[in-house]
């Protein structure tokens, strides 16, 4: 970061501008922070998350077993 600080300072102010247009376009582009979306999400609300995520299409799936299937019921 110290690198990028003293190279950015050696530009011409123009220069500089431009370095910060860009960093505000890269913002922009890549929305809100990372960070900032994540940091609040506790265990349970991102294990939730993704185990919706990983479950995601098995509805769909068509069954490839039935009760007559099996060897021995349960009661």
């Amino acid at each position: 970061m110290e690198e990028l600080l003293s190279r950015i300072r050696r530009l011409p102010a123009f220069r500089q501008q431009e370095v910060m247009d860009f960093v505000s376009f890269l913002e922009q582009r890549s929305g809100p922070s990372a960070e900032a979306g994540h940091a609040d999400w506790s265990d349970e609300t991102f294990q939730a998350m993704s185990v919706d995520q990983a479950m995601r299409g098995f509805d769909d799936e068509p069954d490839l077993y039935s009760e007559a299937d099996l060897q021995e019921r349960w009661q």
